[in-house]
């Protein structure tokens, strides 16, 4: 679990933008490069693999390479793939659906650290996980499909190895989702994975409809749990 000091990490919303590769929308990046400084610092040494699935523009993959991690991540969209692949050209960006993990090939990894697309629970009927292309979504289906994306990454990890999931709580037209807490109880019942706590991301602004932002932190268990 992170160290008490790193239990709040406080966030500028003056990087986010900044940071903001071109051709990003407001709501494609929701972490910044400091947040992957510090996971990433925390959970892995030089030479560890680093697995983003939901890699968009390649935040985790271009910090990771940065700090002699090797990188991996999948995206779904081509033009994000090949965004990322400029932006971290020693990389392996797999475009593929996050949503068939288990069958890519990755191999081992030390830390999974990811944000996935977000979905509210009501009024939301574009599926996040198309790219929001079609309008097949349904939140209780976007919630298992999200459990066993990262349940496979679980199977990925060294035992000892972290999963850490940035996801916030959402406030649109009055009505909360608590997305965040959705997401920790969904994963919380993969067998390969125990849930070892959350760290606040306090942001100097809020990002727009955020109620709160957390990092959801997982551990692989060396055994699955009975």
């Amino acid at each position: 679990m992170l160290s008490a000091m790193r239990r709040f990490l406080a966030l500028s919303t003056r990087e986010l933008v900044e940071q903001r590769p071109a051709g990003a929308g407001e709501d494609d990046v929701h972490f910044v490069e400091a947040l992957v400084e510090a996971v990433v610092a925390e959970y892995t040494a030089p030479g560890d693999v680093v697995l983003d699935p939901f890699a968009g523009y390649g935040t985790t993959l271009a910090v990771s390479e940065r700090m002699g991690r090797r990188a991996v991540g999948v995206e779904l969209l081509p033009e994000r793939v090949r965004a990322t692949r400029r932006r971290a050209p020693s990389a392996t960006v797999i475009e593929g659906d996050a949503r068939r993990l288990a069958e890519l090939g990755i191999g081992a990894v030390d830390l999974c650290l990811t944000s996935p697309p977000y979905m509210t629970a009501a009024n939301h009927p574009e599926n996040p996980l198309t790219a929001y292309a079609t309008r097949d979504g349904d939140y209780r289906t976007y919630l298992a499909q999200l459990a066993e994306v990262f349940g496979a990454a679980g199977r990925l990890l060294r035992p000892g190895g972290h999963l850490v999931v940035n996801a916030a709580n959402l406030e649109t037209g009055g009505t909360v989702t608590p997305l965040a807490w959705d997401i920790a109880a969904a994963v919380a019942g993969e067998e390969h994975l125990s849930f070892r706590g959350e760290v606040y991301l306090h942001w100097d602004r809020p990002p727009p409809g955020v109620t709160g932002d957390y990092c959801l932190v997982f551990r692989a268990d060396a055994q699955p749990r009975q």
